[in-house]
């Protein structure tokens, strides 16, 4: 996408001579005011790009204008939390038996999902069937190695996936996947505790088909974490995730299941507060901190990063282990250009400027290896595909409602290494749609601010 050739095309070998002038007269200088004009973004487009190396500041613009970072936040959480709790850490999952009450004990594992849930029942069941004892008379379920938090950002719509709870209690992300399919009389849903493997019923929640156009959703939580979808929104199959809301019950509810499907029957879940003493009979550890963290880098887990954001904080709330990031971040030299509210950038509070997210890149990222960690951004030409080149970009994304961002690294082939951040947004709009679910208009903004995105880059690895 960069309009700056670098060399003219040549019809015959008589035109070798006449190289250099041609390519200069065709040349088109990259004008970035023009292009960003282009764009038509409006509100506001930051950018700062640094050569590690040196230090040396080598572009910017409204360099030091505070902005929505969205989820490139998570960058500064993953190293916050590598430096904190180690790229070793493994968050488990436990069951213990404490007098004639069995637990399932949360430990804070962000990616435990039902698969793993049902190895962790298969060596409890097993565990109690070779200790002889008769069968638990309770079952309860503890969250409390991490705060519990009703939800990510309560401006959020109430259904969406990536907005649900937390606590030290967490199962496939603490969602719950619904299925639907029209039949003879009325649409046939189901709720599911969706694995890889296993997708057993969730019974802890409801869900129905209503008779409306808006609002898409609706929901109570009594006896059952209770849905309502807009049947008049609904084609003739489909599915999607929800949030769940109440995640104690959620997995002691499937852990129940899982068990009784081997012949161990437990009572219905109950939550506790406080951790009795007792004998741990089964285990599951999660995979290495470094290893959640690349998958949280991937897939932009809200979840994952507040999750791992509390774990190295030990902060009683959001708003304190924001603060205590925020801290840490001092203390690694870059003392001023951010404000945080949490550690996914879900909150439309958060502030970063372009210069401290580049030098969080060239300086403590580049230190701990978060290239490594985060994603590939393939280059695309003008209808959205991949397209060849020799430019690498490892960076994170960041998207909210008419917010854009990039930040990471870039580097061409033979090139030096750069570290950059390019923020764009539209306050006005974003505050406007604040929680809506892909409102009008934005789709093709942030198509917009992509292209012009990887038109800088290309048009710095080229000058680098």
């Amino acid at each position: 996408m960069n309009p700056m050739p670098r060399r003219a095309f040549l019809a015959g070998m008589g035109a070798l001579a006449l190289a250099p002038r041609l390519a200069a007269a065709q040349a088109v200088p990259f004008d970035p005011e023009a292009r960003i004009a282009a764009a038509k973004l409006g509100g506001a487009v930051a950018f700062a790009v640094i050569d590690p190396a040196t230090g040396a500041l080598l572009a910017e613009r409204q360099a030091d204008l505070p902005m929505a970072p969205a989820s490139t936040l998570k960058s500064v959480t993953a190293l916050y939390a590598l430096d904190r709790l180690g790229p070793a850490h493994r968050f488990a999952t436990r069951v213990i038996r404490a007098g004639d009450m069995l637990v399932l004990a949360g430990g804070g594992d962000p990616v435990l999902d039902t698969d793993a849930l049902d190895e962790l029942a298969a060596a409890a069941v097993a565990a109690e069937r070779a200790s002889g004892r008769a069968a638990p008379l309770g079952f309860a379920v503890w969250g409390g190695a991490l705060p519990r938090i009703a939800r990510l950002d309560p401006a959020q719509d109430e259904y969406l996936p990536y907005n649900p709870s937390i606590s030290g209690m967490i199962l496939n992300f603490n969602r719950v996947h619904l299925d639907w399919r029209r039949g003879d009389k009325d649409y046939q849903l189901s709720l599911q505790a969706r694995g890889r493997r296993l997708s057993p019923r969730a019974y802890t929640a409801s869900v129905a088909a209503v008779d409306r156009s808006l609002p898409l959703f609706t929901y109570e939580s009594g006896k059952l974490e209770s849905w309502t979808i807009a049947r008049r929104s609904l084609g003739k199959s489909g599915s999607r995730w929800l949030p769940v809301r109440r995640p104690e019950l959620y997995a002691g509810d499937v852990f129940q299941t899982l068990c009784r499907s081997r012949g161990l029957v437990l009572p219905a879940p109950e939550v506790i507060e406080v951790l009795p003493e007792g004998t741990e009979i089964a285990r599951h550890d999660s995979m290495a901190l470094d290893a959640i963290i690349r998958d949280m880098m991937e897939y932009s887990t809200n979840l994952t990063a507040e999750v791992i954001g509390l774990a190295a904080s030990g902060a009683s709330g959001t708003a304190g282990s924001a603060a205590a990031m925020a801290d840490w971040l001092r203390g690694q030299g870059i003392a001023d250009g951010f404000a945080f509210r949490d550690h996914s950038g879900l909150s439309p509070e958060n502030r970063v400027t372009a210069r401290a997210m580049a030098r969080l890149a060239a300086g403590p990222g580049r230190m701990r290896g978060l290239r490594a960690m985060m994603k590939t951004i393939p280059l695309r030409d003008a209808k959205g595909k991949r397209k060849p080149g020799d430019i690498a970009i490892e960076a994170k994304t960041g998207t909210l409602n008419f917010v854009s961002n990039l930040a990471g690294y870039a580097q061409r082939a033979g090139g030096r290494e750069l570290a950059f951040a390019i923020l764009t947004a539209d306050e006005p709009r974003r505050a406007a749609t604040q929680g809506q679910e892909l409102p009008e208009g934005v789709s093709g903004w942030i198509r917009r601010s992509k292209a012009l995105q990887q038109a800088l880059i290309e048009t710095w690895c080229a000058d680098a």
